[in-house]
């Protein structure tokens, strides 16, 4: 393996030679200088893997040798030494964008800490990672194989997106496609678990079940708004997976305090029409078509499926005697996302403002469409990658700073998931089957129910039916629908595309999270 080298600048650059044979003998390759000028003409010469630098030389000091230095190579990492604990060097050292920062004296093993560090990180931490996850690896296959709870799974899938984040950041991802096999494990599991206890939990007769869709608004959100002295901003990103949560999570912390990171169940179907129309309804699909036909859009009907959500809220209120002050927008382009930036010091006189966020729902869609996005996210990770982007430039992160700034409470959730599809399942279908490659619908559908989950009596789902005769087919972990008499055209335009509407990890256990401004 190739030796990394070190320069270092010191004007008593002599009485650190107990220090650079002790660092030689380590492995690493040491070129002393003592001053600036010295240490830039090297820089100039050759490259360096690292540079340590004394702050207080004559002629060139440590701060405009570094500026010297970051103008010639801007990435090399620089670690900066002095013998003064003043703040403001400290501040001008990190506003160069030093690498570390280290105080005389200094002694040998704190100059190898600091080398390990910003040399050989990404090794050891791909070595730690990779070492952990495989005795982890055994522990989740045993859990996999037994009998768990809602709350249990709901942890699984956790610890699994938890390892994938993790292996994602190492460099060669040698443990990525065991992490792949073992989510694929979890996901059969996982449906054989909805398959057993979902009705129950739509009917009340599982003690133990989870947060379902429909009941987020009573159980949490107007709990949050009676505690509160002030304004609640619940944000609903659509399609927003826990992994995804995860990658932008970092960057909301910077404004926001985490009180309660948890996951809910989306309902089945795990799409808008019905997922989120039920967590804004507070009721089952069923229910809101049976009580409210003139709102209910069915999956055949042209309309919009997603129209009626600001009069589903108001049903909400009223059915819990909830009489605050509440306002709602939807954000589906850039400039309704700053329009609606520009509107927050109205939307603070609120008790509750509810922000429904399409751009993630639209990428996944895009992702199937368009070759060039599909390129873009080519992947798991190049998919999470893309969100990032997306979040860090546009009005929504805007939106989120502003809110801290006034000291909004905030929740940031989703209605489902998504999965990214690989195995056709062939199901046929009368002209009236809707079109979702996740969920079937009708009285004649053709498929082995075997391979899906099958519901025959869709009132037991609390599922809307247009008919006696009317089943439902689910696709589980990442199987997707395809016809039989386009079979071939199915499967190459939506193999590997982000789906939803079906049973999986992805798509039913989602984040909710509840944040506190900081300051």
């Amino acid at each position: 393996m190739q030796r990394s080298t070190i320069l270092w600048a010191d004007d008593e650059i002599d009485l650190l030679k107990p220090h650079i044979l002790f660092l030689k003998e380590k492995g690493y390759d040491v070129t002393g200088v003592n001053s600036g000028a010295d240490a830039v003409e090297c820089i100039q010469e050759k490259p360096f893997d690292l540079v340590f630098l004394d702050e207080n030389m004559p002629g060139l000091t440590g701060l405009e040798t570094l500026t010297e230095i970051k103008n010639l190579r801007p990435t090399i990492p620089v670690v900066m030494i002095t013998k003064s604990e003043e703040e403001h060097i400290m501040e001008e050292a990190i506003g160069a964008k030093i690498a570390d920062y280290l105080i005389k004296p200094i002694n040998p093993n704190q100059i190898l800490l600091s080398i390990k560090k910003l040399l050989d990180n990404r090794r050891l931490v791909e070595e730690k990672t990779n070492s952990a996850y495989q005795r982890d690896f055994r522990q989740l296959g045993m859990q996999l194989g037994d009998r768990m709870s809602a709350t249990e799974w709901a942890d699984v899938y956790k610890k699994l997106v938890r390892w994938e984040l993790d292996i994602d950041g190492t460099e060669n991802k040698s443990m990525a496609d065991v992490i792949t096999m073992q989510k694929d494990e979890a996901n059969t599991s996982f449906a054989r678990f909805i398959e057993d206890d979902y009705e129950g939990w739509v009917n009340k007769e599982d003690k133990n079940k989870p947060l379902l869709s429909h009941e987020i608004f009573r159980e949490r959100v107007f709990p949050l708004m009676k505690q509160s002295t002030g304004p609640v901003y619940f944000v609903l990103i659509d399609n927003l997976r826990f992994d995804q949560w995860k990658i932008l999570e970092p960057h909301i912390a910077e404004y926001f305090t985490v009180d309660q990171e948890e996951t809910y169940y989306s309902i089945l179907p795990t799409t808008t029409a019905y997922a989120r129309n039920a967590i804004f309804a507070g009721m089952l699909p069923a229910e809101i078509q049976k009580r409210y036909p003139n709102l209910w859009v069915n999956d055949d009907d042209d309309e919009g499926k997603n129209l009626h959500e600001p009069e589903f809220l108001e049903i909400n209120f009223q059915q819990n005697r909830v009489t605050d002050k509440f306002s709602y927008h939807k954000i589906t382009n850039l400039d309704a996302g700053k329009e609606l930036v520009r509107k927050l010091p109205n939307l603070h006189q609120n008790k509750l403002n509810v922000v429904v966020y399409n751009f993630v729902d639209m990428l996944s869609h895009a992702r199937t469409d368009m070759a060039m996005i599909r390129e873009l996210a080519a992947d798991e990770s190049a998919y999470r990658s893309l969100t990032r982007s997306w979040f860090l430039h546009s009005p929504l992160f805007e939106l989120l700073r502003g809110i801290s700034e006034r000291k909004g409470r905030l929740v940031i959730t989703t209605d489902h998931g998504t999965i990214r599809v690989k195995r056709p399942v062939k199901i046929v279908g009368d002209r009236n089957t809707n079109t979702n490659l996740r969920y079937k619908h009708g009285k004649n559908l053709g498929f082995d129910e075997r391979e899906v989950y099958t519901v025959r009596k869709p009132e037991r789902l609390a599922l809307p039916k247009a008919n006696v005769s009317t089943a439902y087919a689910f696709a589980l972990g990442d199987q997707f629908f395809a016809y039989p008499n386009n079979y071939n055209y199915y499967v190459s335009h939506y193999r590997d595309t982000f789906q939803h509407g079906g049973v999986s990890l992805e798509e039913m256990i989602i984040p909710f999270i509840t944040l506190s401004p900081k300051g």
